[in-house]
């Protein structure tokens, strides 16, 4: 079996996410306080306990689910000797995942992935009023036909707004972004084209899309100032569903990523194809480890993110 580390992206985050490790394993405790430090802020605190309104902020999700992913990959390394590099051919996350990815390969400390999602959550809120954006998921539609969606809801508009797809997860669910009234247009659109649903998404910004510029150059900055190691694993990257080793190349990718589709559905193709036959998801929720099968029937799936998941997981191995 052949196997790929991967990492969950935006909500995934509930209250309550890591407490459990913190109480079985001090490894875990110690990185929630390495987060907290290079934060300066009890962000473990509003993990463990809440209030649920401000872990889903999206400056608080972003760093707060890569240290629960972090934390699963500790007590991994240091409960089950685990080493990440012998054990898997390739890591990819979803989004803000990638950060976390990289963060278990080597590429950023995990103190500099923390303020760089820190900075990446308040740029994407701040690139777009309140209001003005929206998403929404459409199920049962492959990438392209979201896309002639997203070009009639554009189409059809006042002019000068967008709608683009933003994720494309695969199992047939795409999803767009842009602007409210597009994004408005585009689910009637998909409703009189016989999508079978197309549901608006509870959210704060309209990510991955051309409105998120503001996000992208801000990201340009603070990752210019950040040191990056070649990943001891390879990175298959959300914008180009390829592998990338090459730090420069993926400080370019990561900011052509807050603006570009996460290609997910392509990046696990892309492993699957280099011969990955099981996805492990390191950290909260069990996105990821669920779409593993519905993108390919050939693939496992699994989702590693308690005490309980760690030593299955271990034993399994």
């Amino acid at each position: 079996m052949t196997r790929a580390f991967v990492f969950p992206g935006q909500g995934s985050q509930a209250v309550g996410m890591g407490r459990e490790l913190a109480e079985a394993f001090p490894v875990a405790r110690q990185l929630f306080q390495e987060v907290d430090d290079a934060l300066s802020q009890k962000l473990s605190a509003l993990m463990f306990e809440g209030p649920e309104d401000q872990l889903t902020l999206t400056e608080n999700a972003q760093p707060a689910l890569m240290a629960m992913s972090m934390a699963v990959v500790r007590v991994l390394e240091s409960e089950g000797k685990l080493d990440l590099a012998k054990a898997a051919s390739f890591v990819a996350g979803h989004s803000l995942g990638e950060y976390s990815a990289l963060a278990a390969a080597g590429t950023f400390t995990v103190a500099d992935a923390a303020r760089l999602l820190k900075v990446r959550g308040q740029a994407m809120q701040k690139a777009v009023p309140v209001g003005m954006g929206a998403m929404a998921a459409l199920l049962g539609s492959e990438l392209e036909q979201a896309r002639e969606i997203a070009a009639l809801a554009v189409a059809e508009g006042p002019g000068g707004e967008v709608c683009e797809a933003a994720n494309d997860n695969g199992g047939s669910q795409v999803v767009l972004s842009g602007h409210k009234g597009a994004v408005d247009r585009a689910i009637k659109i998909a409703a009189e084209k016989g999508i079978k649903r197309a549901i608006p998404l509870p959210v704060s910004a309209p990510f991955h899309c051309a409105l998120m510029q503001p996000a992208a150059d801000a990201m340009e900055e603070a990752l210019a100032k950040v040191e990056m190691k070649a990943p001891r694993i390879p990175l298959v990257a959300n914008v180009t569903a390829a592998r990338v080793t090459d730090p420069a190349a993926i400080r370019d990718l990561l900011v052509r990523q807050v603006t570009g589709t996460v290609r997910w559905r392509e990046c696990v193709l892309f492993m699957k194809a280099e011969g990955v036959t099981s996805l492990v998801e390191l950290g909260a929720g069990k996105v990821l480890g669920g779409l593993a099968k519905r993108i390919d029937k050939e693939l496992s799936g699994s989702s590693v993110g308690t005490p309980a998941d760690i030593e299955a997981f271990l034993k399994s191995l």
